[in-house]
């Protein structure tokens, strides 16, 4: 009977059925294979950001700027022990020693005030230690850490050391001397304080615009009546580059007049 041939598709219907409740039964494996394919595509979707996401973790690493060296102006007390300590920097006040030496002069353990101190920085813009972490692994690092350990007890004796200097005329020669002594510059307390009194009375911001320096522009200045030429030019590193700043003043006098008598000490009038 080829006319009920025709609907031999009915099976097929009823094993459509029959797929369809064993898989609501538990079968959820099969579901992909015969015709869900799309409803499954959201979850392979979701996981894209997944692989995206060690790539946005690694960026900000890459946009770290080194920041510029941090300044600081040193005032009376200070030693560089205690400035080392302030900044944490790392290597202590050797480390800023040599970073500085020029300014500094010879003996670390003699800083002036005024003069100002670069301060190495790390990227967050304050020279800091590195961490304990990033310290650990090394050889390298380990010698670092042990010449820190060494370096203490020498810091703690510079900053024992480190003298301080009263605030007025006593002070400014004791110190000045100490600083001529670095460079090799002669004079006595006795000879400096002697044409001091006859220069200036003691007078720091004592100044001369009557005589012939005056006249040319170039008015003797502070406590041993210095030009600012033969100021400038015989200015001692590590002092204040003011004229009018005690020991400055002194140490530059004293180092013109060196040059020219042989010391300050030879100095019984007007130089």
């Amino acid at each position: 009977m080829p006319a009920q041939g025709k609907h031999r598709r009915s099976p097929s219907t009823s094993l459509g059925r029959t797929l369809a409740a064993v898989t609501t039964g538990g079968a959820v494996l099969a579901l992909p294979v015969i015709g869900a394919t799309s409803a499954f595509a959201a979850p392979a979707a979701a996981a894209a950001p997944q692989a995206v996401a060690p790539a946005a973790v690694a960026a900000p690493v890459n946009s770290v700027a080194k920041a510029a060296p941090t300044k600081h102006s040193v005032v009376a007390g200070e030693t560089l022990s205690k400035i080392a300590r302030e900044y944490s920097v790392s290597g202590g006040w050797k480390q800023l020693y040599e970073g500085n030496r020029k300014i500094v002069g010879s003996n670390p353990d003699l800083i002036h005030p005024g003069i100002k101190l670069v301060i190495a920085s790390s990227s967050d813009g304050k020279a800091a230690k590195a961490s304990p972490s990033a310290e650990r692994g090394t050889s390298a690092d380990r010698a670092d850490r042990s010449e820190r350990i060494n370096a203490a007890p020498v810091a703690q004796a510079a900053e024992q050391k480190a003298v301080t200097y009263t605030n007025d005329l006593d002070g400014w020669i004791r110190e000045s001397l100490a600083v001529m002594a670095e460079h090799g510059i002669p004079g006595t307390y006795e000879g400096i304080h002697r044409n001091i009194m006859r220069e200036s009375s003691g007078n720091p911001a004592a100044i001369n615009n009557w005589d012939s320096n005056a006249a040319k522009g170039t008015p003797s200045k502070g406590l041993l009546q210095v030009i600012d030429p033969t100021f400038q030019a015989y200015h001692v590193p590590g002092t204040s580059t003011d004229s009018y700043d005690p020991v400055a003043n002194i140490t530059a006098a004293c180092n013109y007049a060196a040059d020219r008598y042989g010391s300050i000490d030879n100095v019984f009038g007007a130089y």
